[in-house]
């Protein structure tokens, strides 16, 4: 998995093969397909083991934790170590829907999960409308990240990432005469 990590990393995704990978790891490329059916795989077991927990902070202050979190996330998307790799899997995914879910179910799902977590909890205390459905207030956040990352090919800083969630929140806020509904399911 390293030696799949490294050379993305030098030679890029579209250049990456299995007998690549087996040289640069010391084995055979048999041994590379004995326990991975692709390259794409070997990446992802490569950029699962490189990504750390990214804690989203539960604090009394809702748009300081996801400000936090946001430049937490973008920093890691920013590193070399694992930005490449996940931008190149990203794109990959649009034309193999196999690779798609590995991808949400060993990556994403969970950090989409721990924030889904943080906008209900923001909902129970009043500090985000209860009728909108947590995985769309995500989306809205962390969508323009994404834009920036793989259209605008970079990353927002600090000062960008608090402005998306000020503006965000400015509109998520329940209103005095909105109903105290749970949100859909």
């Amino acid at each position: 998995m390293r030696a799949a990590l490294d050379l993305c990393r030098e030679v890029g995704y579209r250049k990456l093969s299995i007998e690549g990978i087996a040289a640069r790891a010391g084995v055979g490329k048999n041994t590379i397909y004995r326990w991975w059916p692709s390259k794409s795989a070997v990446l992802l077991d490569g950029l699962v083991s490189a990504v750390t927990d990214v804690a989203f902070p539960h604090t009394a202050d809702v748009a300081a934790d996801l400000k936090t979190q946001m430049v937490t996330v973008a920093g890691s998307i920013a590193s070399p170590d694992i930005g490449p790799h996940y931008a190149a899997l990203i794109g990959e995914a649009q034309q193999d829907p196999e690779l798609a879910r590995a991808l949400w179910d060993r990556l994403i799902s969970h950090l989409v999960a721990a924030a889904v977590q943080r906008i209900q909890l923001a909902q129970r205390q009043g500090q985000i409308r209860p009728d909108l459905a947590p995985d769309l207030v995500v989306e809205l956040l962390y969508g323009p990240i994404y834009y920036r990352y793989l259209i605008r090919q970079r990353l927002p800083d600090e000062e960008h990432i608090n402005a998306i969630v000020d503006t965000a929140l400015a509109g998520l806020a329940p209103s005095p005469a909105s109903s105290q509904t749970a949100p859909p399911a």
